[in-house]
C-alpha cells in the first residue's frame, strides 16, 4: 500500500514545524544563558533546557515518522 502525497506533505510539515519549534527553544535557552542571572533567571534558564530537550525529542519523533513514510512510498517497506 503506497503512501499518499498528502500524507507525506502532512508529515513533512509536522517535521518542519517540530524542527522550527526546537530551534526556537534553543534560541530561547541561548538568550537566557547570555544574560547576567538572578536566581529567578537561573530557574528560567534551567527550565528552558528541559523545554529545548522536549522539543528536540518531538522533532526526532517527527523525523522518524516522515522517514518511515518515505521508505514505505519509495521502497515498499
Amino acid at each position: 500500500m503506497s503512501v499518499e502525497v498528502a500524507t507525506l506533505d502532512t508529515l513533512q510539515q509536522g517535521y518542519k514545524g517540530a524542527v522550527d519549534a526546537w530551534v526556537a527553544a534553543i534560541r530561547h535557552e541561548e538568550t537566557l544563558a547570555s544574560a547576567n542571572h538572578s536566581e529567578t533567571e537561573i530557574d528560567e534558564w534551567e527550565a528552558a533546557k528541559f523545554q529545548q530537550q522536549a522539543a528536540g525529542e518531538k522533532a526526532k519523533e517527527a523525523k522518524v515518522a516522515y522517514e518511515a513514510a518515505l521508505r514505505e512510498k519509495f521502497f515498499d517497506f
